[in-house]
């Protein structure tokens, strides 16, 4: 209604970017919270351990934007390491615009990534504790296995199951955009789109943004429930 033009063509454009943003940010914080949230949890009386957690406590109620105003103010506005806002020049070559697009990218990154990584060491730590205990992981202990091969044949198998499904959640929510995040650095992603859209009373922009979330959800949720029994040889799909 506002540009005019089709709403499909122009997420297409504005997608790519938040795609490549938000879900890089998401696995690597999946990833690295899940590796210091095992650790975390199956050493829980290590003081190494206890600093995690207290650290990724710390961290994880602190909002993204705010997270995002302070290496704004620290890294772009102080020390001029990276743009104040998104600056990406498509008119020097493929090989400027990725670099201009990833210098942009990492501050962004960051913010979500801090975040992200705080709650998937809390959420793991948690899981990782509670196997820990478990008759198996004893009955291994028993058997003289290193603490290696326990925390990762039998206690990182069975937490994990858990955090894979909010991993699909989380892929599919990024389809949605990190709205404040990109608003605060000017990324050219749909979160900025959908603030244009509401700001312009643009319904059907909106609508669109708002189904292609869905739908990625949905789609994630689904393949998630497919490859459940790879990772988990007691479930079967009849």
């Amino acid at each position: 209604m506002s540009y005019p033009e089709p709403a499909g063509k122009i997420i297409s454009t504005y997608l790519p970017y938040t795609v490549g943003l938000s879900m890089t940010a998401t696995l690597l914080a999946w990833i690295i919270g899940n590796m210091i949230g095992l650790l975390a949890g199956f050493r829980k009386n290590k003081r190494s351990s206890k600093i995690l957690e207290g650290i990724a406590i710390c961290i994880y109620p602190i909002p993204y934007f705010l997270v995002a105003l302070v290496l704004q103010i620290f890294f772009a506005y102080i020390l001029g390491w990276f743009p104040l806002t998104t600056t990406i020049n498509n008119f020097q070559g493929f090989s400027v615009f990725m670099a201009s697009l990833i210098k942009s990218s990492i501050l962004p990154a960051l913010s979500l990534l801090l975040v992200g990584t705080g709650w998937w060491i809390i959420s793991m730590k948690s899981l990782a504790a509670t196997t820990s205990e478990e008759d198996y992981v004893l009955y291994a202990r028993y058997r003289g296995l290193s603490e290696g091969v326990i925390g990762t044949k039998y206690v990182l198998k069975n937490s994990i199951l858990t955090q894979v499904t909010a991993l699909a959640m989380s892929l599919g929510g990024v389809f949605g955009g990190s709205i404040m995040t990109e608003i605060i650095f000017g990324y050219p992603g749909v979160g900025t789109l959908i603030q244009k859209a509401i700001l312009q009373s643009d319904y059907n922009m909106i609508l669109g943004c708002i189904t292609i979330s869905i739908v990625a959800i949905a789609t994630a949720t689904l393949i998630v429930d497919l490859v459940y029994p790879f990772i988990d040889p007691r479930i079967r799909y009849s």
